[in-house]
């Protein structure tokens, strides 16, 4: 594809969308205003103030702002979004109703985190778009092997992480809302679509999961109950739940097709390479 016809970093969707972005952040401190007091409090404003910013938090927010806004196409955004709000309060009910993490607030599950979803799914799906352009680029020739060693990839890193997630949900064996996050992640990690898409997914989720769970847990902003800042599996679920986001939107775009839902994210990736 050349240059003049390849899609630009910024698109007229991409100025609707970082807006969208800003106003919900807006929204989430007018809202919840007691809470960012509560943050700002911490710093000293007559002082070297610099020293007291959240600035891992400022990095994550800078990233995102960064990657969200890249190719944007609010055809295809709506849907990770929608998909991102479901996904996230499902996930949310299920870990705070069954004890495996708390917020500070004690809200089961707190609305305010819930935004913070659809935002990573959106950075997670350009992450992945390029991680996706780079392997296409770097493995034209070899596609074969590629496919082959993805699929390596693929059964090694899921059967280890579903072996980790029984091991770290073991103490909620009996809540109904573990037993059908297990169901579901099993049915998903033996119905493959597409072995490359679905670990550079997850590798995606995975990495921007740790610095989520980094700034979330050394902030004491949520806690697991094994009091690990961060505990592995909760790293490792950012880059399942990356996957089960991506696996239902492509559920969604063959179900409501006739509505004009653009393709799969993954095979516009595949013809930008």
């Amino acid at each position: 594809m050349s240059s003049e016809t390849r899609p630009r970093f910024w698109t007229r969707d991409s100025s609707i969308l970082l807006g969208g972005f800003f106003l919900t952040i807006f929204l989430i401190v007018y809202i919840w205003w007691p809470l960012a007091e509560e943050v700002l409090a911490y710093i000293d404003w007559h002082g070297p103030w610099w020293l007291y910013m959240d600035w891992l938090l400022l990095g994550i927010f800078g990233f995102m702002s960064i990657t969200i806004i890249a190719r944007a196409n609010l055809k295809a955004d709506l849907l990770i979004i929608f998909v991102g709000v479901c996904g996230g309060l499902a996930i949310e009910s299920w870990g705070t109703q069954t004890n495996l993490w708390h917020y500070y607030t004690a809200e089961r599950p707190p609305l305010w985190i819930i935004p913070a979803w659809p935002i990573a799914s959106l950075s997670i799906d350009r992450i992945t778009r390029f991680l996706n352009w780079l392997t296409h680029k770097a493995g034209h020739s070899k596609t074969t092997v590629l496919q082959s060693l993805f699929s390596a990839f693929y059964w090694i890193t899921f059967a280890s992480f579903l072996t980790l997630m029984l091991v770290f949900v073991a103490p909620t064996s009996d809540k109904s809302y573990t037993w059908l996050s297990l169901a579901l992640c099993i049915f998903l990690i033996l119905t493959p679509t597409d072995y490359r898409y679905a670990f550079l997914t997850f590798l995606a989720g995975t990495g921007l999961g740790y610095f989520l769970e980094l700034w979330g847990t050394t902030r004491e902003c949520w806690t697991y109950y094994t009091y690990q800042t961060p505990p592995l599996f909760a790293v490792l679920a950012h880059g399942m739940a990356a996957v089960a986001f991506w696996r239902a939107g492509l559920i969604l775009k063959t179900i409501w097709g006739r509505f004009g839902f653009s393709k799969p994210r993954q095979a516009e990736a595949i013809e930008e390479a």
